[in-house]
């Protein structure tokens, strides 16, 4: 069976060239980077090789950089950790629209006594940077905004945010989980003073990430034991994952404008086809600028977890959101939150294409996405209601 693989934003395989990377620490070069011999200092080489890739891609200073986890523990180190170093009472601003590694960060943060505000998004998933400036506090100490969103690839006005964040002499973090790699990512451009990524969004292995923290930032560290990483992340580090991230950043800085474009192209095709040849099916967020690989697509009349088992029995996979709130009961947080009826938003599938995926990938989608959308609205009650409504 033809096999297509639509859920890039869920994850992405490892590069043939990041796994080469990799590989001689996971076999001959094991040494501990934090030891002096030769052993280690070869591992040392290779992590502090891989922060200057990263930094440039970012273009931050590589001392800038702290390797972690993934997206979750750079995003809980940037909120706890500004909170954390803060004196007195503190308030925090975000978005209704975020991860849940933001969100549940900031839930955290009210049981303990913080405020939060959530800010609405309008029906493209967009902030108004004029709320972000309303909603500041003399005592906030944080603007939390991610940089695309993971469901609908919806770009926030981050520049602009940015300058209120200066202006105010706020802290300004931003999850740029799934910006990086896909679109030019500056810190400097866009006033952050610190950016969460994850390695497995962009051809490195699951389990390591970075954190951007600019110079002089006040950061309250959360895990303590040695000094590595000048004492903000402790712990010995994954040198094959950290090896395996420096490359995927150096392929991402030098392939990026022409990866975009190319699955600008294809993502444009499926779209467009997919409205031609399903009734009623619309494109959600449509009109914002987005990630040039997202597609987040309605089908009126189905539930999408349905919609996704029947395209994967054909081949084809994809999600219904985020990977992180698969088998959720609820709605997806971010299509309601950009005004769509809980109906709405359980009949929507994302689409995320990467950088192999081929104009024949297109082809195969557009041909087994109208049948399964038509055998199931068949089977539906719903759309069999609705249609004998019009």
């Amino acid at each position: 069976m033809n096999r297509v693989y639509m859920d890039h934003n869920a994850t992405t395989p490892v590069d043939p060239a990041v796994l080469d990377a990799m590989l001689p620490f996971l076999s001959s070069d094991y040494g501990n980077a934090a030891s002096i011999h030769s052993f280690g200092q070869k591992a040392r080489a290779a992590v502090e090789s891989a922060r200057d890739s990263v930094a440039a891609l970012l273009g931050a200073r590589p001392q800038e950089i702290v390797f972690t986890s993934g997206g979750t523990e750079s995003d809980n180190h940037a909120i706890f950790g500004i909170v954390g170093a803060a004196s007195g009472v503190a308030h925090v601003i975000t978005t209704a629209i975020e991860h849940e590694a933001v969100l549940n960060t900031c839930q955290a943060l009210e049981k303990s006594g913080v405020a939060v505000t959530y800010l609405p998004v309008d029906s493209a998933g967009l902030v108004d940077p004029e709320a972000v400036r309303r909603a500041l506090r003399p005592e906030t100490v944080l603007i939390t905004v991610m940089h695309a969103n993971n469901e609908l690839g919806t770009i926030q006005p981050l520049e602009e945010i940015g300058k209120i964040a200066a202006q105010a002499d706020v802290y300004f973090h931003t999850d740029a989980v799934q910006s990086v790699g896909k679109i030019p990512v500056h810190v400097e451009q866009l006033g952050v003073d610190l950016l969460s990524l994850s390695g497995h969004k962009f051809y490195a292995p699951k389990g390591v990430g970075a954190l951007y923290i600019r110079s002089g930032t006040r950061l309250r560290q959360l895990l303590y034991g040695g000094h590595h990483q000048r004492g903000f992340r402790p712990g010995t580090e994954n040198v094959p994952g950290i090896a395996g991230l420096g490359k995927a950043a150096d392929i991402a800085r030098q392939s990026l404008a022409e990866t975009a474009s190319r699955t600008e192209t294809l993502r444009n095709r499926l779209e467009r086809g997919l409205i031609e040849r399903v009734p009623q099916a619309r494109v959600n967020a449509a009109a914002a600028p987005r990630t040039p690989n997202t597609a987040n697509i309605l089908f009126p009349g189905l539930e999408g977890e349905a919609l996704v088992i029947a395209l994967d029995l054909k081949g084809l996979a994809c999600s219904t959101g985020a990977a992180c709130s698969s088998g959720a009961v609820e709605p997806s947080h971010v299509l309601t939150a950009i005004g769509l009826p809980p109906e709405e938003a359980r009949a929507s599938l994302r689409f995320s294409l990467g950088r192999h995926t081929t104009e024949a990938d297109i082809e195969f989608a557009l041909e087994v996405i109208p049948a399964a959308v038509a055998q199931l609205r068949e089977l539906s009650p719903t759309y069999r209601k609705a249609g004998e409504s019009r």
